[in-house]
């Protein structure tokens, strides 16, 4: 979006948050920032939930665009005030039908540019819209390309690196000299703390990280706040732990109290009459896993695992070929990479050439609007993906059932 000649906004409009920043566009320093929580969560925790409701319901529909429009407007005059400058399909309020149903194709993939007041503003901003390579292959995964300076290479010897985003709506990339082949995968809400039983955003209060020494367990939070809920990271960090000792084996299982030889036995409980492991009590509340948590991290990683398996074999490309991966996403704090092999997210030879962008799209769409030619390299580059298609593919099933379980200790 351009405030000015000289100043953006930048938003990643994810399916659990939304993260946007203030930019001078001449230095591409960032001015201000700020983040919310998706308010088109009332309407479900994931993309698919969200267009049966839109389905289902035209009123529905104009809510989402409605609340997303307001947030974003919200956040722009946020950004403005804290720097003292003056002032997609349910964002944009187009049918959902395309996308709900197979093939999943979005009704355009192109960029799009737009005004402010085309979407209720009382302005009349230019507002540019990632292009949209297929169906649940989105912007955001675009941004993160592109923010990573990731280049067309068509029929060029390249070294093969895999791009993750991590989230709700899973999206991965593999760049090969073959060119960049691209999909993406239900994960569910667990990698950012959705659908949980005491799950969390990234906020402050969140358990953002989980290590067992003994019988003791010693827990890291988002701003070293009371914890107050579970995060993606904290979530992820846990169940490698809880393997790690014992407590649940690789099938997903809670042991019982009398399977588990150490004083963690005691914090086996029993809530809402499911299995839990307890990470923190005080007076007012618990902080706990789940059975059911656990199950949807085990839904998460094999969709996840499975897509990537998915792309090294429609490519052509060896998983041991990969030389780089390049993981972004609103978990909430770093992972250990040895967390994502012990889950079983990535195999291990590629935990020692694992790294994190914090932002991955936020910085790209920031790259792309301060770039003098930025939206036009967008546009290439978004034409160069290969989309490839994971519903109802014998061989993502096949994989997805491999990988539901977790690796053996």
């Amino acid at each position: 979006m351009s405030v000015s000649d000289n100043l953006a906004i930048a938003f990643d409009l994810g399916t659990t948050t939304i993260a946007a920043a203030l930019l001078d566009r001449e230095t591409g320093k960032r001015l201000a920032t700020a983040g919310a929580l998706n308010p088109q969560r009332e309407f479900g925790l994931d993309v698919v939930s969200r267009l049966d409701a839109a389905l289902k319901s035209t009123e529905a529909a104009r809510r989402m665009k409605e609340r997303v429009v307001s947030l974003l407007r919200h956040l722009a005059e946020e950004l403005l005030a804290t720097a003292g400058a003056a002032p997609e399909h349910l964002l944009l309020g187009l049918p959902v039908n395309s996308l709900a149903f197979p093939p999943y194709r979005p009704l355009f993939t192109a960029g799009r540019m737009t005004s402010a007041a085309d979407l209720g503003w009382d302005s009349a901003l230019d507002i540019f819209i990632f292009p949209l390579p297929g169906g649940f292959v989105g912007g955001d995964l675009v941004a993160f390309l592109f923010g990573r300076e990731v280049h067309i290479t068509h029929g060029t010897p390249h070294v093969a690196r895999l791009y993750l985003d991590l989230g709700t709506n899973g999206e991965i990339a593999l760049l090969t000299g073959k060119g960049i082949y691209a999909t993406s995968a239900a994960a569910g809400p667990a990698f950012e703390g959705g659908n949980l039983a005491c799950g969390m955003a990234a906020l402050p209060g969140a358990i953002s990280g989980v290590s067992l020494d003994g019988d003791r367990v010693h827990l890291a939070t988002v701003g070293g706040s009371v914890p107050a809920g579970i995060c993606g990271s904290g979530v992820l960090a846990a169940v490698a732990e809880l393997l790690r000792t014992g407590v649940i084996d690789n099938t997903g299982r809670i042991r019982e109290p009398a399977e588990i030889d150490s004083n963690l036995a005691g914090r086996i409980a029993v809530v809402d009459e499911e299995s839990a492991f307890l990470l923190y009590r005080d007076a007012m509340h618990r902080i706990y896993l789940s059975q059911e948590d656990i199950r949807q991290v085990q839904l998460a990683k094999a969709a996840i695992r499975a897509g990537i398996e998915v792309l090294c074999e429609r490519s052509g490309t060896p998983a041991e070929e990969v030389r780089e991966v390049v993981i972004t996403g609103s978990f909430g704090a770093t992972l250990d990479p040895v967390t994502l092999k012990k889950i079983g997210v990535l195999p291990e030879k590629m935990v020692k050439i694992c790294s994190f962008v914090k932002e991955g799209a936020l910085e790209g769409a920031a790259g792309a609007v301060c770039a003098p030619d930025g939206i036009e390299a967008v546009e290439r580059l978004a034409a160069s993906i290969r989309v490839v298609p994971l519903s109802g593919t014998p061989a993502f099933e096949k994989y997805f059932l491999e990988q539901m379980n977790f690796p053996v200790f």
